[in-house]
Order: structure tokens, then sequence, then C-alpha cells
């Protein structure tokens, strides 16, 4: 490739970033970093209606988040901007008006009713609905006549008959369009707003965009760009239209659906770690050489290709993503961790929304303790919620070992090697069930099971000697008191 490679990915700020608009961005991120190109992200706001207030703010910083450092952008100017669609207006003026003086464009005053009822009538005849080209060849008269009605007319482009234009995809391989089919398409609304067909042609081809990678749902879109490119004689990119992410039942993916996250935002807010997402989303459509399923951000730079894009649709699979962010989660720091939950504790109300010191370390003992079983921060309110509750309710499985004929000698054992430990840690808990151990004859399960019975609750656990510390000896001992001065209710 002897061209700088400039790519770009475009967002509408309509609502959060979808993680199949943030798999599009980590494609054109991936590709600019493996050939020392630019990324560029723009923002296409000419839906007034559908914009949505925040969003634009939302998507950039959902971008920071994920890690798709860009080049140039609305903050990071490189010569080629303004990068909002709607402060190039001017620029798109120029051109639409360009096109109408050389022929290629005209205006249409048609209605909205009329348009509806052309395309009824098309489909009741068996046709497929397309513009009819009305005022295709207006005359001065008809056009003031239009506007002395106060009709405003909108701009189409006048697309040339028996013509073939064909796409030659990265992915999909060649596609062919026939003009015929496509009707005059509107290049700018009568507010003077150009259409996305016509703005992202204008702007890629003065960004010098040299490749558009985009989702499939926009390959339609193509021949009417290659049209407009063609108009200009502006150098049209190359294209890689990549497939569908499809849910876990195999069908699209579809906003509405709430069984699915399928937000960056949502991610995050639930202590997703973004280089987790960055590795599973890279995965949904492309594959590396090697059998490989953990990458760093360098390793993908320096993999990844188009030619290894697949063609069919991925299938977004929550639990290899939850094994992968649990992966993660493994590896990164105890205060990385520590910091994702704590707002999730917080909310919880088992946290107070000021730390100490000592509470921020012992926190952060308890993270460490679940680290391992976490595969997104939220879940630590849930996992540790024993360490917040007042007493404890013992199921039929844990009454069953409270039963056993060595527990009350354990639990006195227990109790009193406990109130006297002189500094209370994990290390003389461990070394206080040792003294239990040889007072009673009981080890193994016969010992440690009714302990963390008693205090938990559960049969199973995280490392004893950790819990019953970050517990605390006087809930410890509140609890082990409990089976001593209640056995027989407690194991009814």
């Amino acid at each position: 490739m002897s061209k700088r490679i400039r790519v770009r990915f475009a967002p509408s700020p309509t609502g959060h970033l979808h993680i199949g608009g943030a798999r599009s961005a980590l494609f054109n991120y991936l590709f600019a970093r493996h050939h020392g190109g630019d990324f560029v992200v723009r923002i296409e706001d000419t839906d007034q209606k559908r914009n949505v207030e925040d969003a634009e703010a939302k998507l950039i910083e959902s971008l920071r988040w994920f890690g798709t450092e860009w080049d140039e952008s609305i903050d990071k100017d490189g010569g080629v901007g303004p990068y909002r669609s709607m402060d190039r207006l001017d620029v798109y003026r120029s051109y639409i008006d360009r096109l109408v003086a050389e022929g290629k464009a005209y205006p249409c005053y048609c209605t909205e009713e009329e348009l509806n009822a052309e395309r009824e009538a098309q489909k009741e005849r068996g046709e497929t609905p397309r513009y009819a080209g009305t005022c295709r060849n207006l005359t001065p008269e008809q056009i003031q006549a239009y506007e002395a009605e106060g009709r405003k007319a909108s701009i189409r482009f006048r697309v040339l008959e028996n013509r073939q234009y064909t796409v030659h995809d990265h992915i999909r391989g060649e596609v062919t369009f026939e003009s015929d089919g496509i009707g005059d398409f509107v290049i700018c609304r009568p507010d003077g707003i150009p259409t996305y067909n016509f703005a992202v042609v204008i702007d890629d081809a003065l960004m010098k965009i040299t490749h558009v990678i985009r989702g499939e749902e926009h390959l339609s879109n193509t021949p009417r760009q290659l049209m407009i490119y063609e108009a200009f004689e502006f150098e049209a990119p190359e294209f890689a239209h990549v497939a569908l992410i499809l849910n876990p039942d195999g069908k699209k993916m579809s906003k509405r659906d709430e069984s699915l996250i399928q937000f960056m935002e949502q991610y995050r807010d639930l202590g997703y770690l973004p280089e987790a997402l960055m590795n599973f989303l890279v995965l949904l459509g492309w594959s590396p050489e090697e059998e490989q399923e953990i990458f760093t951000r360098e390793e993908l730079i320096e993999k990844f290709s188009l030619s290894r894009v697949s063609k069919s649709p991925a299938i977004f699979d929550i639990h290899k993503l939850n094994w992968m962010n649990n992966h993660y989660i493994k590896q990164a720091s105890a205060e990385r961790i520590a910091e994702l939950c704590i707002p999730h504790m917080q909310k919880a109300g088992q946290l107070p929304e000021e730390l100490s010191e000592e509470q921020r370390r012992w926190t952060e003992r308890l993270v460490v303790l679940y680290q391992e079983q976490l595969e997104y921060a939220a879940q630590i309110v849930e996992l540790a919620a024993m360490f917040f509750e007042d007493g404890v309710n013992y199921d039929e499985e844990a009454k069953a070992v409270l039963a056993e004929e060595q527990v009350t000698d354990v639990m006195k054992a227990f109790h009193e090697e406990v109130t006297s430990i002189e500094e209370y840690s994990a290390d003389a808990i461990k070394g206080a069930l040792k003294s239990v151990q040889k007072a009673t004859g009981h080890k193994g399960k016969k010992l440690f099971m009714p302990v963390r019975v008693a205090v938990t609750g559960f049969t199973h656990g995280r490392d004893l000697n950790e819990t019953l510390f970050l517990l605390g000896r006087e809930t410890v001992v509140q609890r082990i008191l409990n089976v001593i001065n209640n056995y027989e209710r407690v194991v009814k």
C-alpha cells in the first residue's frame, strides 16, 4: 500500500455506543495502527430528529474508555475538519450546487404524501418501490409554479441508466449492482441538510479516507456512494463490509432486545475491563492464523488484517466474554479491581460513600479474596454479601454439617482459641485451627467444614483463614457462640 492509510469511524449521536459499532471502530483502529496510518473519528449528526442530547459526549467517552485512540476528531484537528457533519453544511452546499449546475442533480418538489402514494401504487403493481422521476425534467415554468405554491425542494441525484457498479470488497469479494434498480435518490433535504449517502462521500473524499471498514448493513448504500464519487471524479476508497453480530439464538441483534447487554457503557458500568472487551470483540469476525484467544493490544495491532475477517456472521457468546473478562481480572492489580468494585458495594449499601484508609485496605483484601471468581466487578455485591449481614441463615445442607457429633467439641475449642488470639490475623487464625486439631483430634473436613458453616452458612467458599479474618473477631465469636448456645434450635 503506497498511500498513507486513513480510515474513519463515524457514529451518529443517536444513542449509546453499540457493541457492533464498537467492533467497527476497533477494526478501523487496528487496521490503521497495523499499517502506520491514521484513525479518524467523525460525528455524523445530520439526522437532527434522532440526535440525542449528550450522546456525542457519551460516544467519545466510550471510545476513549475502550482504548481506540484516534488521530483526528472533534477534539484533535488534523487539518481537514470540522469533524461534525452539521459544521460542514457550507462545504456540502457548494458540492450540491455544483451537481445541479452540471445537470447531475435536480430539485424535486414532490411532497411526502405524493411519494407515499407513488410507492403504494408500485407495490400494488408488484414493482420494487423507487422514485419514478416525476421532477427529473422540470421546465423553468414548472419550477416557478411549484415555488409559487410554497413548496420546498429536495435535491435528487440523477442516476445514470443501464450502468453497473461493482464493489471490490476486501471481505465479500466483488459485488455488482444495477443502476436501473435504484432510482434517483435524495442527496439534500428541503431544510438544506444533506443525506447520509451524500455527506459521507464528501467527507471521505476531502478527508482522504483510503479504506472504509463498516458493517454489512451499509453494503446496499455503496452503489449510491460510488455514483457520487464518479460524478465528482473522486477516487473511491477501498471497501470492507463486516458481517453482522448475531445474538445467541442466531438472530440479528435488536436494540430493543433486553435479554442481552448491547451497549459499551453498560459493560463499563458493570465492571468489565476494556482490554477484555477489545480481545473479545476482535474475535467476533476476525481470526488469527494460529490457535490463540488471548491477545495484548500490541499483538492485535501486529496480527490484524482484513484477509482474516470472515464473511459469515459472528455469534455473541456472553459466557465466552465472561470467561475472558475473568482472565483479565485475575491478571489485574487488586487496587484496580477494588476501584471497580467499590462503587457497586457503595450503591448496595455495603460501604459508605467516603472510605477511610482502613476501610479501603479492608475492601482491597476482600476483593482479592474473590478476584479469581469475578467475571465482572458488579458480582462482588452478591459474592461478598455475607460480610455485611447481621446473622447467618443455615440451609438444610449446612444444618446437616452442624448436626455431626464432633461439632460441639470443635465449636467450643475454636471459641477458646480465637478469643485468646493476641493479634487477630489470618496467620493467627491458621494457628488457632491447628491448636483445635490437637485438642480435639478432629482434622480435615471434620474440623474446617463446621467452622466454615457456623460462621458463613456455606459449605464451600474462599480461603477460610482470610475469610474469618475479614469478618472480624467479634463477628466470628458471635456466630460461633450462636451455634454453641442455640445448638438444638440451629440444627433442627
